[in-house]
């Protein structure tokens, strides 16, 4: 993915719907960034797993890491982000910035 990028917003669920084929991660400009948000989230339980991480630190909201709560239209909503929801089903304790 390019940086800087258009913002993203899980549409049809949470991150965990996203993981199940439910929910698509959509840019402002319409475009899916599902693929990436999936390779981001199993590339990174790939390097915590190889160094037995049981604790990751994740930014608020997002549509990646959110923990209990993402953003969608912009209000907050609750929900996992895709990575989030991916390390919660892999035993990683999610702890969120303020």
């Amino acid at each position: 993915m390019s940086v800087p990028r258009d913002k993203a917003e899980i549409i049809g669920g949470d991150g965990s719907e996203v993981l199940d084929g439910y929910a698509r991660v959509i840019s402002q400009r319409g475009e899916d960034f599902t693929p990436f948000f999936l390779r981001g989230a199993i590339a990174s339980l790939s390097i915590a797993s190889k160094f037995k991480i049981r604790k990751a630190v994740v930014k608020k909201n997002s549509p990646s890491c959110g923990s209990g709560w993402i953003t969608r239209k912009g209000k907050i909503v609750k929900g996992d982000g895709v990575t989030a929801a991916l390390f919660k089903r892999a035993g990683i304790k999610i702890v969120q910035t303020l």
